[in-house]
């Protein structure tokens, strides 16, 4: 049997989805017997001209992490779409825009003034931001630009399936595999995860009250003394978003009694995970009155967009603040991004 040729390629992410295909361990070898690795640039010598070289649709399937912040990682994705018959969205970042995509809730210039001009550990007398045009002209070499925004693989090129987590656990990355390679695929735009709510498999589903969970003050990990290894985190007052977010990962985080912070993303028919999730903890609370309501949130939610928004601002409806002249923040209504580029 001919092996199908497969890519991996690392955007705008921690490389935790890199770890995450080394953390197959033996089923790694076992994949190798279907697949030939032909661009895994972290991992091997490969360079970009090894893809160009290659015929329009010669790879079976490109696994991309990693949003897109850079005109390079631009570049590269969709080189590689054009090259791949399927492209699979691999992992959080390139599924809704990750941890990386917070940054949307923050001016490029104002990221750009305090890394370049006045962080707290710069010592320069001549602060030099990354500048493309200076750098080829004295230096005779190409920066990437750092674009205005963070975006999602699905808002730069059409993507065709979705490996939800950060980092996608090992059960979630075989099974995916094993779906892609099958001589029946599930149909494009499939997230490859379970489609039952987290809580479905949490162990501590069982323990939520019958008549329903209802909060009057919100807990942060950090400032408890101590979490109940045996009652559901929700009803103890810790934000959990098993709830609204896929399945697929075993419940490890509340295994290791953390809440959920919702990396698997939506549910199959939600357009917005953190006006879901927000939409749920606004159920929960045990207050009528609005100022009791806006107590709670403040004192058990200090960071509204980071709790909610965590890993899919860029795939929200939020999309982005904007600092407009006046220094006001305002919020985006509609997202602005661009056609995605056909194969």
């Amino acid at each position: 049997m001919e092996k199908k040729k497969v890519g991996f390629y690392w955007c705008a992410s921690c490389g935790g989805c890199e770890e995450a295909v080394v953390d197959l361990a033996e089923d790694l070898l076992t994949a190798l017997e279907q697949i030939d690795i032909v661009f895994w640039p972290v991992a091997m010598d490969f360079k970009r001209e090894d893809v160009e070289r290659l015929d329009d649709g010669e790879i079976f399937a490109t696994f991309i992490n990693g949003a897109v912040r850079l005109s390079e990682q631009e570049e590269i994705v969709k080189l590689l779409r054009r090259k791949s018959r399927v492209i699979v969205a691999f992992g959080a970042c390139s599924h809704m825009g990750g941890i990386p995509g917070l940054a949307n809730g923050v001016a490029r210039e104002a990221i750009l003034d305090y890394y370049y001009r006045n962080g707290p550990a710069l010592e320069s007398r001549e602060p030099m931001p990354p500048d493309p045009e200076r750098t080829w002209k004295e230096h005779g070499f190409h920066l990437p630009r750092f674009y205005e925004n963070v975006r999602a693989l699905d808002q730069v090129v059409e993507v065709d399936y979705y490996i939800p987590g950060c980092a996608p656990p090992p059960n979630v990355v075989k099974g995916a595999l094993a779906q892609l390679l099958s001589d029946q695929p599930p149909p494009s735009g499939t997230v490859l995860a379970a489609t039952h709510a987290l809580c479905h498999e949490c162990e501590l589903n069982d323990t939520k009250p019958e008549e329903g969970i209802r909060i009057q003050a919100f807990r942060r990990p950090h400032l408890v003394d101590k979490i109940d290894p045996h009652t559901c985190l929700l009803v103890q007052g810790l934000i959990c978003l098993g709830p609204v977010t896929r399945g697929g990962c075993g419940a490890l985080c509340i295994k290791g009694r953390m809440p959920c912070t919702g990396c698997f993303g939506p549910l199959d028919g939600v357009r917005d995970f953190g006006a879901a999730a927000l939409s749920f903890v606004a159920s929960i609370i045990d207050a009528d009155d609005p100022h009791d309501i806006e107590r709670i949130l403040d004192e058990g939610i200090p960071d509204p967009l980071g709790t909610f928004y965590m890993y899919s601002l860029p795939k929200s409806l939020l999309f982005q603040k904007v600092l407009p002249s006046n220094g006001r923040r305002t919020a985006r209504t509609e997202p602005r991004r661009e056609k995605a580029e056909s194969r």
